[in-house]
């Protein structure tokens, strides 16, 4: 599943004519490089949620022949869901029989999609793709790569909030690793069973802190791992010399 139901707010103005989807980053939209880097790894069965300016992504697929994949379309027009509410809704169309793997349009990397699949291990409820970047927010992990929280370092917050203490203890002692999410992440079916419990609209990450506590979401921490999340309107030239080393 390819996320593309934001509004781009920090693309803007280009995002007040198009969604941030089709921004283009040397001369491709950000869609294509997701839908490319899927076939790479025989991905061909793809869906997409769509929010803002929607209907133009329907086109672009639509006037392409869906670059030969077989593409559903989740729409969020009438309301954005976030990424917990637009996997449940997506979970609906396409099934829950196998895993899933999610992620963002707007983030580039060289990762090898086939060796994160074939990382993923059945007893865990999900597995996320993390890397030790700097960043303000990170995921906490254990010495067996299982989620056990989240912090951010410049508020000094920690979830879940029952174990803040616990958390910084462990953290200050080396037994946790602070590891950054890089918006790719392959969800089991048991985790989609979960769902059914949670409203509407949510944050799939809200729902793997309240149960990371008790149940496994492992990190995947790719070999030489590049990413780049194509955030605003003044790195699409940064995001461009980046690509080149995609190619």
């Amino acid at each position: 599943m390819i996320f593309a139901a934001g509004l781009g707010t920090r693309l803007r103005p280009l995002t007040d004519t198009m969604p941030k989807a089709l921004v283009p980053v040397l001369g491709k939209p950000l869609l294509l490089w997701q839908i490319e880097k899927l076939q790479q790894a025989g991905i061909t069965d793809i869906i997409i949620n769509i929010h803002h300016l929607g209907e133009q992504i329907r086109q672009y697929l639509q006037a392409n022949n869906n670059f030969g994949c077989n593409i559903l379309l989740s729409d969020e027009s009438d309301r954005l869901l976030e990424t917990g509410g637009g996997l449940k809704k997506a979970a609906r169309l396409i099934g829950t029989d196998e895993p899933l793997l999610a992620l963002n349009v707007d983030v580039l990397s060289n990762i090898d999609i086939r060796s994160l699949i074939d990382s993923h291990r059945s007893d865990a409820l999900a597995t996320l793709v993390v890397s030790p970047r700097q960043t303000q927010r990170y995921l906490l992990f254990d010495k067996q790569n299982r989620l056990k929280g989240w912090t951010n370092i410049s508020t000094g917050e920690y979830k879940p909030r029952e174990v803040q203490e616990a958390l910084s203890s462990e953290t200050e002692k080396g037994e946790l690793t602070k590891l950054a999410f890089s918006g790719m992440h392959i969800i089991s079916p048991a985790l989609f069973l979960l769902m059914d419990k949670e409203p509407d609209v949510f944050p799939i990450m809200d729902l793997y802190l309240s149960l990371c506590q008790r149940l496994p979401i492992r990190a995947y921490i790719p070999v030489d791992y590049r990413m780049m999340d194509i955030g605003k309107i003044g790195e699409l030239d940064k995001a461009e010399e980046f690509a080149k080393t995609l190619i």
